[in-house]
């Protein structure tokens, strides 16, 4: 049998190899198990609520026919099911679970991975992802080998339903939706191929925006890429915003829970700079405080924004699921990590492509000039800072030694500025006097080994990728 490990977030795996109808129906029986015990348990969360679950699904190849097998397991152990009706963003389904007060949910997915992989995502009953106790509770009950209900029972209590209107319109109430509806923006969405496509052009129909998707036919390949939203993968929609250029780009992943952003005229920016963008907006424009948590691979520029306005900064491991529950709690503000992924407080307690596209629209229609100037007022009372990822193929059985080796002789200096600390939380981040880093870390869902680089300049960033690559040959 395999062995079933869930990552960052979820379990993924190849499709046919390890992601099989068997291996799918052996994960949900163990979550269907875990989620029944915990109704049952007093000391529970999830003590006498109803044995209800959310499922959802992407446009991945097999995809739909992966979430009804899932939903049958789920339905042959008496589960009241939702099944999405189609392919839906994910942060949909997680809205759903908590707005229809489920015990959990589940979204086949695999996100940003190449197109040969797909997922099993699990959402908690707050409507956000599962954290490591709890994937860990199922990994353990997929040890004793449960036996899973068929996919042919009959007399499923199953339900479908589109859980996205529900969805939207708790996004359209999160911003001045009125405003925005009013600015006549011009609004491209590159949605890389994956389920977002059409989403912008639902949630401004009927508003005096104009809206272009790109990129958004159903194409289980990606294009030939992996749906990331990383410059490296918007040259398609860079061509086609130089010859007919927009206000802003906005671009979501294969699930449309992360956010990236291309200029009106196809320019590429880095998640980093529109965490940043982000941030000015809910504090600036809107007025708002509270806490602000950050993943430690995120730009620092965060870490002098919360200095500058005296706003609480925390700052976790890598993965949403470290973040969620800082905005669960009282006081809480903004969440965000490198990837994309950012969460807001009194939404969903998970990260959200399409509310951060709407507040990006927002930022635009009160300041009313290009995002490129705002950007660079803040670089211009920051400081500049510049990022890139180089993501390289490296076995995953082999990343533990070479992290062991890089903490017992770690490079001195980075450009010429000393290291001054070294964060081993979850692989190696090497951090100067002058603020620059460089990192390292194993994937965890695939072989390929991620260099994170931050400087103060494209050439300098591009230098530290080139000294991470380096030490990957140590």
């Amino acid at each position: 049998m395999s062995v079933i490990k869930f990552g960052t977030d979820g379990w993924r795996a190849i499709i046919a190899e390890d992601f099989t109808f068997e291996n799918v129906a052996r994960v949900a029986q163990a979550t269907a198990a875990f989620w029944l015990s915990e109704i049952r348990n007093p000391r529970s969360v999830r003590h006498g609520r109803p044995a209800r679950v959310v499922v959802g699904y992407d446009r991945r190849f097999l995809s739909d026919r992966f979430a009804e097998i899932t939903a049958r397991v789920f339905g042959g152990n008496g589960y009241e099911v939702i099944l999405t009706n189609e392919a839906t963003p994910t942060p949909s389904v997680s809205f759903a679970v908590k707005n229809l007060q489920a015990v959990g949910g589940v979204m086949i997915t695999a996100s940003h991975n190449p197109p040969i992989f797909n997922g099993y995502k699990l959402k908690s009953h707050f409507g956000g992802s599962s954290g490591p106790e709890e994937c860990l509770a199922v990994e353990k009950r997929l040890r004793k080998n449960l036996p899973a209900f068929s996919a042919e029972t009959k007399s499923l209590n199953l339900t479908k339903v589109d859980v996205r209107p529900a969805h939207f319109k708790a996004v359209k109430r999160l911003v001045d939706f009125k405003f925005i509806a009013g600015s006549k923006l011009r609004v491209a969405h590159d949605a890389l191929f994956g389920v977002g496509a059409g989403v912008f052009e639902t949630l401004l129909a009927g508003t005096t925006c104009r809206v272009t998707t790109l990129n958004g036919r159903h194409d289980i390949l990606f294009g030939g890429i992996c749906p990331e939203p990383l410059p490296k993968n918007y040259t398609l929609g860079s061509a086609q915003l130089r010859r007919h250029p927009h206000d802003i780009c906005l671009v979501t992943d294969g699930d449309s829970d992360r956010l990236g952003a291309m200029d009106g005229r196809g320019g590429a920016m880095t998640n980093q700079q529109v965490i940043a963008l982000l941030l000015h907006h809910l504090v600036r424009n809107r007025g708002e405080r509270g806490v602000v948590t950050k993943t430690f691979n995120t730009t620092a520029m965060v870490d002098k924004m919360c200095a500058a306005w005296n706003l609480p900064l925390t700052e976790v491991g890598i993965g949403f699921r470290f973040i969620a529950p800082e905005l669960m709690k009282s006081g809480a503000l903004f969440g965000a990590e490198e990837s994309g992924s950012v969460g807001f407080a009194n939404h969903i307690p998970e990260r959200d492509g399409i509310a951060a596209g709407l507040f990006l629209l927002e930022l635009l229609a009160m300041e009313k000039v290009s995002v490129n100037r705002i950007y660079a007022r803040l670089e211009k009372e920051f400081g500049p800072h510049r990022y890139g990822r180089f993501d390289a193929h490296y076995p995953l059985e082999r990343c533990a030694a070479l992290m062991r080796q890089l903490q017992q002789a770690p490079p001195r200096k980075l450009l010429g500025s000393p290291v001054q600390r070294i964060d081993a939380r979850d692989g190696l981040k090497f951090i100067a006097e002058d603020s620059s880093w460089l990192m390292l870390r194993g994937s965890g869902t695939e072989p390929v080994l991620r260099v994170y680089a931050e400087g103060r300049s494209d050439a300098a960033v591009n230098k530290l990728l080139r000294l991470g690559r380096s030490l990957l040959r140590a």
